[in-house]
């Protein structure tokens, strides 16, 4: 357990920089979402009260505030292994809460707007934002949040300012 807890909060910091790239795709995505939850019903209580979510106004204000930090954490680098990590097992819950019933065509949720409504092809194309989701999150919980991040800082500080007197 030490070296998963370790391994989680101590990513690599020297990947590229244009790892912002991903950071900001990712955590940009998950901030407006958190937002639109407590914006629109139909985006948060209400869709987990069709979802089946039990205590859905608890469930929609955690997820979305959750949604709102981890956004903003991965945007500036910070967690980030963590936070991605978090949001990979989000989207799973999301995804199996959502698009099984999708694909049998039972779906509470409104059904696609253009055919096809249900089966596979439907699931592919709603799955889409999930999908990239997912993989960018997973890139981040592999590589890290590369030089231009407060993991960075957050690493090379203990490093730069650590001076061993004794050695002169």
């Amino acid at each position: 357990m030490k070296k998963v807890t370790q391994w989680l909060l101590n990513p690599p910091v020297t990947g590229q920089s244009s790892f912002l790239i991903i950071r900001l795709m990712a955590g940009t995505v998950f901030f407006f979402e958190g937002i639109l939850k407590f914006v629109y019903t139909n985006q948060g209580v209400g869709r987990f009260t069709k979802l089946g979510f039990p205590f859905p106004e608890t469930t929609a204000h955690v997820i979305a505030t959750g949604e709102i930090i981890g956004g903003l954490l991965l945007i500036f680098g910070l967690f980030t292994r963590i936070v991605a990590l978090y949001f990979v097992a989000q989207m799973i819950v999301a995804v199996l809460s959502t698009k099984i019933d999708l694909y049998l065509g039972t779906s509470p949720l409104p059904l696609p707007p253009a055919p096809p409504k249900s089966g596979i092809w439907a699931v592919e194309h709603e799955i889409r934002s999930d999908y990239a989701q997912i993989l960018g999150c997973l890139f981040l919980v592999v590589e890290g949040a590369g030089r231009l991040s407060l993991d960075f800082i957050r690493k090379t500080a203990q490093k730069i300012y650590t001076y061993d007197f004794s050695a002169e």
